[in-house]
């Protein structure tokens, strides 16, 4: 089928089933364009708690669709490629999880939304990228805390907090890989070029960022900066949004180690296509199934989550 024809029974279908189609930034331009929603993973769940459709479309990572399941369990959830996960996700094991908190009873649990449901269920508090800072920020000078999984953003909002948080020994593959040595290149062919980056990344890609924000603060920065060149140190999906709002802005990628494309993509959201999204609401398959006791554990660290977001 070709791609003006899956675009016109994708929106068929989404009209018959009354579903939603929820986008990460980090999916591919075509998803992004046709989908209800666009957002990074504190406005996913934002979206997924309140909207009324009957059918749930997460287009991007599995946990993603696991959040929105566990925030609308009266939704079906359904995502176009079950196999896509999040090599953050998999770097922090329940039952591993489980044992270090019990070893350290003291502490509050912050997990980055970026885990599964198993991880949410022995967190108190859920943070993404955006909220992390004021939600860290919002807890007791004195407390004791731990951070999971990702290590590099655990030690930037320690950076930019003065915390000390018990870090998990995780990350993220695509934020881990960016090239230092290719950045550096990339500033002296772009000497006005202003560095956007994750906060995800490694703390000496940070280091030589402009700014450093969430996917969203990315995006923003760069639509309310007056510069007109950007250097950009995330998912390269964010960059089709990027250009899209700002059409007169030049947005080059840095590339990972060892690439011979400029681009550092996530395997996983790339596992997603329209073909895959047609047959998803075709078939209502496959579907995001929550245990209900786990959901009931899991579900209320992301609601202090939202809470503390407002």
């Amino acid at each position: 089928m070709k791609t003006d024809e899956l675009i016109s029974e994708i929106k068929r279908l989404r009209r018959e089933k009354n579903a939603v189609i929820m986008a990460h930034y980090y999916q591919i331009g075509d998803i992004q364009d046709i989908a209800d929603m666009v957002g990074d993973s504190l406005a996913l769940a934002q979206y997924a708690a309140k909207t009324e459709a009957d059918i749930i479309v997460l287009c991007g990572v599995h946990f993603m669709g696991e959040t929105a399941k566990i925030l609308s369990p009266q939704k079906k959830v359904l995502v176009p490629d079950i196999e896509a996960g999040c090599s953050l996700a998999d770097s922090c094991p329940a039952d591993e999880f489980e044992r270090f908190v019990k070893a350290h009873p003291d502490h509050i649990v912050v997990s980055y939304v970026n885990t599964t449901a198993a991880v949410k269920a022995h967190t108190d508090i859920v943070v993404t990228s955006t909220n992390a800072k004021k939600i860290i920020d919002s807890l007791p000078l004195d407390a004791k805390i731990i951070f999971a999984p990702d290590r590099n953003l655990g030690n930037y909002i320690n950076s930019v907090t003065g915390r000390s948080m018990l870090l998990w020994d995780g990350a993220c593959h695509v934020h881990e890989q960016f090239s230092v040595e290719g950045l550096v290149e990339l500033k002296k062919a772009h000497p006005k070029a202003k560095v956007l980056a994750h906060p995800e990344c490694k703390n000496v890609v940070l280091m030589l960022a402009d700014f450093v924000g969430s996917t969203q603060a990315l995006l923003n920065y760069a639509t309310n900066s007056q510069d007109t060149e950007f250097l950009v140190a995330t998912e390269s999906g964010i960059i089709h949004q990027m250009q899209k709002q700002n059409p007169n802005k030049v947005f080059i990628p840095v590339p990972p180690v060892d690439s011979t494309c400029g681009c550092n993509d996530c395997k996983y959201m790339r596992l997603n296509s329209l073909e895959k999204l047609y047959l998803c609401l075709k078939t209502e398959q496959p579907e995001i199934l929550v245990d209900e006791a786990l959901r009931v554990k899991a579900v209320k660290p992301i609601e202090r989550m939202l809470e503390l977001s407002k």
